[in-house]
């Protein structure tokens, strides 16, 4: 079945400390039939999953709220049942994965956060970034971290930073992680292109710009067959582009263009 298209809020974080009602309309005329949140602007979550829902679009996850520990486990939960959702998302930086120590510790406490979560209900997934993909003695540090986390923890594969800079097959990476797998974050560029020893991508707590990222289907990324290889449980495909070689919102409406038309996505237009 063709899995709806969304679009995560951080591509468009700029425009949404203006007017983020506009930007709303803005990417429901686009077509879209989620969005994934990544602040919320100052709109209650009651309410601005009403805005959506009445602009035609529905939301499967967010990432606000995102929980760090099990310092912030109930404010997530209240968060997300005012969202809706009965899910929620964690993640983390190049230094909760930098060796092995660092894995097992992350593992651990992502464990203690899964555990209340479970208990109240909630699903816990988790978003990676490249770092994750980097290897130990031939082993993905996801590898080594998915082994020590309860089996209920869920990924939201992003297929490109799986590449880690072009290091990995996205396709392999994902058929790795399937059976956990329930939503999938698409953006495309470069993917041959490598970072430089020791980058981790972030500047001041916030993502660089080491790779040019271009709208889906104008880079190397194998978006077809990464669909294709998509397992079941897949609920959506969410574009996130971090930031652009194109016009944000010129770079959307292709993206949006790119999925519906050749069938990778279903959209509402």
């Amino acid at each position: 079945m063709t899995k709806p298209i969304g679009v995560q809020l951080y591509s468009v974080r700029d425009d949404s400390t203006k007017d983020f009602l506009g930007v709303l309309k803005r990417i429901a005329s686009l077509g879209y039939k989620l969005v994934e949140p990544a602040g919320l602007y100052d709109i209650r979550p009651r309410e601005f999953r009403k805005i959506i829902q009445d602009l035609g679009m529905d939301m499967v996850s967010s990432h606000t709220p995102w929980v760090a520990s099990i310092n912030n486990v109930g404010e997530c939960m209240d968060i997300a049942d005012e969202l809706g959702l009965k899910r929620v998302v964690c993640g983390y930086g190049p230094e909760q994965f930098k060796d092995l120590d660092s894995i097992k510790r992350t593992a651990e406490n992502t464990t203690r956060v899964y555990e209340i979560l479970q208990r109240n209900g909630y699903e816990l997934f988790q978003h990676n970034h490249w770092f994750e993909f980097n290897r130990f003695d031939g082993r993905l540090a996801y590898e080594i971290y998915r082994d020590l986390i309860p089996e209920g923890v869920k990924f939201q594969i992003d297929c490109f930073w799986s590449t880690n800079y072009g290091k990995e097959n996205p396709v392999e990476m994902l058929r790795k992680f399937a059976d956990r797998t329930v939503l999938l974050h698409m953006k495309d560029g470069i993917c041959q292109q490598q970072k430089a020893e020791g980058e981790t991508g972030y500047k001041n707590g916030l993502l660089d710009q080491p790779i040019e990222l271009l709208p889906l289907g104008t880079g190397t990324l194998p978006i077809p067959e990464l669909v294709k290889a998509a397992p079941q449980q897949v609920e959506a495909i969410i574009v996130e582009l971090d930031y652009c070689s194109v016009e944000m919102w010129k770079a959307l409406e292709q993206s949006y263009r790119y999925m519906t038309e050749n069938g990778l996505a279903a959209g509402n237009r």
